[in-house]
């Protein structure tokens, strides 16, 4: 009697050992290929939509529109802030973000009207934010371009939350125009972004002398289109571009001065 206890509690431990080890399945998502090579999915907020959004694995945030927002619930537009460039409202918690069959919970965004989505939505119909980091960071991903299919197989990593620190700062304080020196010990500059400014691109405000960026050829009042193929739309963006470039390699800059396209090289620097 005891070994045939045994033995069922032996079964019984590789059952669950077995279980437990089961690697994780992989789900499949459709996507729409954008003329531009961007990707669409649709996803769920917080029960509400579905709402077509780019899916970017180069964008460090999920990003709501105003109006997504106000919608599912993030936003109470009774209690939006008086300073509110492009129609921030600062960061927030969503409750369930639903791809497919994936639904998450508690994940990150940013909510805010981004100039680069309203150009989106102009050209290829209603888009409604980016799908960024806080969501592609959780799983191993495959695209298949043949079959307008993403392939997410959960990888068991939670990425932190950068949002509240970073928009907070840039939205806090008591100087209207949003700018930021991004970051000042790798790069030498700041920018700033008046919410009368609807063009692409930010302002480069100031230069350090003998920084990397002064270095590079950055001046004061170029217009910073990109940062290492990154879009510079906004302060925010500009700060994320920055602090995901690599200290000590070569980083493309793409600016505008005097009306000219220009490409400058910086190598951003550890401890200026």
């Amino acid at each position: 009697m005891k070994r045939n206890l045994c033995a069922i509690g032996l079964l019984l431990f590789a059952a669950f050992v077995i279980r437990a080890e089961d690697p994780p399945k992989p789900i499949t998502v459709p996507f729409e290929l954008f003329k531009t090579k961007h990707m669409a999915i649709n996803i769920k907020v917080n029960g509400k939509g579905p709402y077509r959004m780019v899916f970017d694995t180069g964008a460090p945030v999920v990003l709501i529109s105003g109006k997504m927002g106000e919608e599912t619930g993030l936003v109470d537009p009774k209690k939006k802030p008086a300073f509110a460039p492009f129609g921030a409202a600062g960061p927030a918690k969503i409750k369930t973000l639903e791809v497919g069959d994936i639904k998450l919970e508690n994940v990150s965004a940013t909510v805010m009207d981004h100039p680069y989505i309203d150009a989106m939505s102009q050209a290829f119909g209603p888009v409604y934010g980016i799908v960024g980091f806080p969501f592609f960071a959780r799983f191993k991903m495959t695209i298949d371009y043949q079959a307008m299919k993403l392939t997410l197989t959960p990888n068991g990593y939670e990425p932190t939350d950068a949002n509240e620190q970073i928009v907070g700062m840039i939205m806090g304080g008591g100087d209207k125009t949003p700018k930021v020196l991004s970051p000042a010990g790798q790069w030498g500059f700041s920018v700033e972004k008046p919410t009368s400014d609807k063009d692409a691109g930010v302002v480069v405000k100031s230069v350090l002398k003998d920084s990397p960026a002064a270095t590079g050829g950055l001046k004061a009042g170029d217009r910073l289109m990109t940062l290492d193929d990154r879009w510079t739309d906004t302060v925010l963006d500009t700060y994320f571009a920055a602090s995901m470039a690599k200290v000590g390699s070569d980083v493309k800059v793409k600016v505008k001065r005097d009306g000219k396209d220009m490409v400058l090289t910086v190598k951003p620097a550890s401890g200026l």
